[in-house]
C-alpha cells in the first residue's frame, strides 16, 4: 500500500481536504466528540459534564503538543524542502534524533496529533479525521520506504531491521551520527502544528468551537503556504 505521485505531491492539500470534510460533518452530526464521550462516561444528567469536557480537551491539547514536539524534533534533522516539498527526497538516509527510535517520526507524530485534534470535531468528524489521515499517512510511508529501498539498498534495509516503522522504541536502535539539528527552520516549518495545539487548548478553556476553528483554519493556511514555498 503506497501513495501515488499525485497523493505525495499534493499531500498538504489532501490533508487540508480531510480537515474540511471532518469539520463539515457538523452539518450532519451536531454532537461534539468530547461531549459525546463525557456524556457517555458520566451520564447526561451529571453536573460535571463541562469540567469533564475541559479535562478531556486538556488531554487532547497535550496529545497535539506532543505531536508538535516530535514533528519539530524530526524536522530539525531535515531540510524544510524535504519536510514540505512536493518532491520525494531519498538520496540521504537520516538516522539521528528521533530517527534513532522510529523510522517515520513525522508521520507517527501526525497520527497522534490527529487524535487530539479530532476531539474538536463531531463524532462523525472524529472518525473521518483519524481514519482518513491515518490511511493517507500509511500510504505515504509505503511510498517513501519503497523509494528509499530502491535508492539506498541494503543500508536502508538494515536500518529497517533495527528501527521500528511507526511505533517508537523506548531506546535508540542505531548510534548517533552527529548531525546538528536546525531548530529555527524546524519551529518555522512546524508552526502550523503548534497552532493546532493552541487551538485545542483554547477550546479546552472556552469550549467555543468557533474560536478553535478559526485558529485551526489559520494553522492549515500556514501549512499550505509552507507547502507552496517549497
Amino acid at each position: 500500500m503506497k501513495a501515488t505521485d499525485f497523493e505525495f505531491r499534493y499531500r498538504a492539500l489532501l490533508i487540508g481536504a480531510v480537515y474540511w470534510m471532518a469539520f463539515s460533518a457538523y452539518s450532519i452530526d451536531h454532537t461534539n466528540a468530547v461531549r459525546a464521550v463525557v456524556t457517555w462516561m458520566l451520564g447526561p444528567s451529571s453536573p460535571h459534564i463541562v469540567a469533564g469536557a475541559q479535562l478531556l480537551l486538556g488531554g487532547a491539547a497535550l496529545l497535539v503538543a506532543f505531536g508538535a514536539f516530535v514533528r519539530t524534533w524530526g524536522a530539525a534533522y531535515l531540510r524544510a524542502s524535504v519536510v514540505h516539498g512536493a518532491k520525494l527526497h531519498s538520496t540521504v538516509l537520516v538516522a539521528d534524533g528521533p530517527y534513532r527510535y522510529v523510522r517515520h517520526p513525522l508521520y507517527f507524530a501526525s497520527i497522534v496529533a490527529s487524535v487530539g485534534i479530532a476531539f474538536v470535531a463531531s463524532r462523525l468528524g472524529f472518525v473521518i479525521l483519524v481514519g482518513a489521515l491515518t490511511l493517507l499517512y500509511l500510504r505515504l510511508v509505503g511510498r517513501e520506504e519503497a523509494q528509499m529501498q530502491s535508492q539506498q539498498g541494503e543500508a536502508y534495509r538494515d536500518y529497517c531491521r533495527r528501527v521500528p516503522r511507526l511505533w517508537p522504541s523506548l531506546t535508540p536502535r542505531v548510534p548517533a551520527t552527529g548531525t546538528k539539528p536546525r531548530w529555527g527552520q524546524a519551529f518555522r516549518g512546524e508552526a502550523f502544528m503548534w497552532g493546532f495545539a493552541i487551538a485545542i487548548g483554547t477550546f479546552a478553556d472556552t469550549l467555543d468551537v468557533k474560536i478553535a476553528g478559526i485558529i485551526l483554519g489559520l494553522s492549515l493556511l500556514a501549512l499550505l503556504l509552507e507547502q507552496c514555498v517549497h
